[in-house]
């Protein structure tokens, strides 16, 4: 990580705000903008964080150019950690109200211990969309690899659903939030059949289609109908550079995240929690990540990990797991295949 140098310094801070004028939402840039635009009250936050986006795609610097902007500012914008360490990543970050959102350049230890934060993707920064007037054109994006990259966009989605949604959203409506993410074509559209929400135990849960319409997610859908027509109103999703059939797939591959797929019975809360780490576990069989990072992508309070952690032990899709306290991040050994097998056996007596 490149904390500083003998260059100048390059500023990588964009900052919007959503104000209200006259009852009418406005978008406020920092950077660019010089007067207050009007904006749709559905779409004001996915206008924002496209905003920041289009910023990033086109203020583009070398990496071992980037410093962490945290540090550069003293490291006013989180609690005293143990200091600046890890790659510098584009952390994005709103207010308690909801209303600022600030995407700044910041090395991984400063990210993770900034509130309300979620890294964003080198892959999010593709153009997908029409930008706003006021941002300048973005360069072609780079074409994907085409290695299987179902985790990587499962947990490219769990980041942007960490941002979007409530802290607290509950862990079935993310995994219910997860799937219509994934499957929406590009007008943010999707069906939901009924054999869907059955295998996924969530059919019936009519409280996780109003939670998430309440956070302004999702149009609440008739859930009467068979399959469910799905509206999406945030489409800040569609900024992702795989098309839908690259996220259909992570979708499939999301309801099975073998070897770390927990039964089918558990509570929705165990199960989210198996694929963050499923999503956690690199091609080069690296199995960590940050305490506080996989209880935002949870949902639920780091207080709350060791009990989920010990559940997945339990039910043998993990055969242990570990907190480093030192760099704080969590390790976990996936059950061998004789415990889950196991563990299955247990599952189908009770």
């Amino acid at each position: 990580m490149r904390l500083a140098g003998g260059h100048v310094a390059v500023r990588r801070i964009w900052m919007v705000q959503l104000r209200s004028r006259a009852g009418t939402p406005r978008l406020v840039c920092t950077h660019c903008t010089p007067h207050a635009a009007p904006l749709g009250a559905a779409s004001a936050r996915s206008a924002a964080l496209a905003h920041l986006a289009c910023h990033a795609r086109t203020d583009v610097l070398p990496g071992h150019l980037r410093i962490c902007q945290c540090r550069e500012r003293g490291c006013s914008w989180h609690p005293r950690h143990r200091g600046c360490a890890g790659p510098v990543l584009l952390a994005l970050t709103r207010d308690h109200s909801g209303r600022t959102w600030r995407l700044a350049d910041a090395c991984a230890a400063c990210a993770a211990a900034t509130s309300l934060t979620a890294i964003v993707p080198d892959t999010v920064l593709g153009p997908r969309r029409p930008r706003p007037s006021s941002c300048p054109p973005a360069p072609t994006p780079v074409k994907p690899r085409s290695a299987s990259e179902e985790p990587l966009r499962v947990r490219e989605m769990l980041t942007y659903l960490a941002t979007a949604l409530p802290r607290f959203t509950s862990p079935g409506a993310r995994l219910l939030a997860l799937q219509c993410a994934l499957r929406a074509d590009t007008h943010g559209r999707l069906r939901v059949p009924h054999g869907l929400l059955r295998a996924m135990r969530l059919r019936g849960h009519t409280e996780l289609w109003q939670e998430l319409a309440q956070a302004h997610w999702l149009h609440l859908p008739d859930l009467k109908s068979a399959p469910v027509q799905v509206q999406l109103r945030d489409v800040t999703l569609l900024d992702h550079v795989p098309g839908r059939r690259t996220r259909c797939h992570a979708a499939h591959w999301a309801l099975h995240p073998a070897p770390l797929a927990a039964p089918a019975t558990a509570p929705p809360a165990v199960r989210l929690t198996a694929l963050v780490l499923a999503a956690h576990t690199s091609a080069h069989d690296r199995r960590g990540v940050d305490l506080d990072v996989l209880a935002r992508l949870c949902g639920h309070s780091p207080q709350q990990t060791g009990e989920l952690l010990d559940r997945l032990v339990a039910g043998r899709t993990l055969s242990a797991w570990h907190h480093q306290r030192d760099t704080d991040e969590v390790h976990w050994q996936p059950a061998s295949h004789h415990q889950r097998l196991l563990g299955s056996a247990k599952n189908s007596a009770h």
